[in-house]
């Protein structure tokens, strides 16, 4: 197998993103609020504006798209951004390439990129009962915290909360309020 590579993606290559971003719609339905259908009709100024609004991670294997994860602003208290704190977001692995380390080196990227952008926190939104997620974060270094919030992405039990797990960037080990 070759070498996985992750770059961030400038506003240029909204194709690009567009282009994984549907696929990761298409082949894996239940782990995004969005469709396929509904972001399949979205204008070119549309996707521009999300590659300026957060960075758009690849992992590429040979030149090929492999996964894709955003970096943008944490939020709290339902629209308040926290300017300490990034969020990872629309994590999403090729099936092909799942377990095979694609997924940490999007999250390691993640946090080198809000690392650069001076955040001291990045906080990773997980399905409290989706133990395959939790134990993946918790052990990149993730720590849950007591933030939770409905499940965005609505499946067989809609009463399934989220929960914002946190990982420190630097000397700060606390968790901010999210």
């Amino acid at each position: 197998m070759s070498d996985i590579t992750v770059r961030a993606l400038g506003e240029n290559e909204w194709e690009q993103y567009r282009s994984v971003r549907l696929n990761a719609l298409e082949e894996s339905p239940d782990a995004f609020v969005a469709t396929a259908d509904e972001e399949r009709g979205f204008e070119e100024d549309l996707w521009r504006d999300r590659m300026r609004r957060s960075q758009r991670l690849i992992a590429e294997q040979d030149g090929a798209p492999v996964g894709v994860a955003s970096i943008g602003q944490a939020r709290q208290d339902g629209e308040k951004d926290n300017e300490r704190v990034a969020e990872l977001f629309g994590l999403w692995v090729a099936p092909a390439a799942r377990g095979t380390g694609v997924a940490s080196q999007l999250v390691q990227a993640g946090a080198d990129a809000a690392r650069r952008q001076g955040r001291s926190h990045l906080a990773y939104w997980v399905g409290a009962d989706n133990g395959r997620a939790v134990a993946f974060a918790s052990g990149f270094g993730f720590r849950p915290t007591d933030s939770r919030r409905p499940m965005r992405v609505k499946g067989e039990d809609d009463d399934e909360d989220e929960v914002a797990m946190v990982l420190p960037l630097g000397e700060d080990r606390g968790v901010p309020p999210l």
